[in-house]
């Protein structure tokens, strides 16, 4: 059995956002590469683009449940079916958390940047930033409510 909490924190750990760090520990069950997958994540990470809108790994959740329920040959009618799994994954979240925005879940981070550029990654980082909860937490409800573990 994969450990995809531990493929996600070690991601995160390399240096992935979170949405990449989510998308990638489930690798193994969805359609894309790896890299393809990896580079559509990268936009989300930060809030959507350090914009510090939703969350990032609520916005992998997305994107995982997409991968795995949109219907290839019938996308534009099963979008309901799609958004029905997306507002359960990400109402599940914000139980756990309180938000599923981003500027409200780090709002208690001291020295938070703005803009484009990303922070280091260096030991404060990892430290201060409650993200590889959140990580951790979307992999869970992802195994939970799609995989059934």
């Amino acid at each position: 059995m994969i450990d995809r909490k531990q493929l996600a924190y070690d991601y995160f750990k390399q240096g992935y956002n979170c949405a990449q760090s989510v998308v990638a520990s489930f690798e193994d069950v969805l359609p894309l590469d790896k890299e393809t997958f990896l580079q559509v994540a990268v936009a989300f990470g930060g809030g959507f683009g350090r914009t510090r809108n939703l969350c990032g790994a609520v916005s992998a959740m997305g994107i995982v449940a997409g991968l795995l329920h949109a219907d290839r040959e019938e996308i534009a009618k099963n979008k309901g079916d799609v958004y029905k799994i997306v507002q359960m994954l990400d109402q599940e979240f914000k139980e756990r958390n309180g938000s599923d925005n981003c500027a409200v879940l780090l709002k208690d981070v001291k020295n938070l940047t703005e803009g484009y550029v990303p922070q280091v990654r260096d030991e404060e980082y990892y430290t201060v930033r409650p993200c590889i909860k959140f990580v951790l937490d979307s992999v869970d409800i992802i195994e939970k409510t799609l995989l059934n573990q």
